[in-house]
């Protein structure tokens, strides 16, 4: 194994676990865009969790480290649909105080524009 300087993820083996760690939040998203919808929903499990393993590939992706994984561009607007879609759809219904709706909306969107830009420059 290879090692190329004195950070944590200055390795073969740390590239290796960083693949693994990306892969399984890639896995988590693209299961739960696959599944029922109702499970999308703002006040259920993966209405929440999707956005935040969207920041974290972000976070890691942002560091430029070996072995980051992060979707094609045009994988994670497929994402932003489905999810902005339901979200949208169960938002009002939940009644959400003045001002959320706006600045939920704004990062909501805002991640996963994100994560496309990084795919888009992983790409070239």
């Amino acid at each position: 194994m290879g090692t190329w300087g004195s950070g944590n993820f200055d390795s073969d083996t740390a590239a290796d676990h960083l693949s693994d760690i990306t892969g399984r939040l890639i896995s988590e998203i693209e299961e739960a865009m696959a599944g029922d919808p109702v499970g999308l929903e703002p006040d259920d499990y993966w209405g929440v969790a999707v956005p935040c393993n969207v920041e974290l590939l972000c976070l890691m992706a942002e560091q430029h480290y070996v072995g980051a994984k992060v979707p094609e561009a045009a994988v994670v607007e497929g994402w932003k649909k489905t999810f902005m879609d339901v979200w949208e759809r169960i938002i009002d219904g939940l009644e959400p105080a003045d001002g959320y709706k706006k600045e939920r909306r704004a990062e909501l969107i805002r991640t996963f524009d994100r994560l496309a830009a990084l795919a888009v420059e992983n790409e070239s």
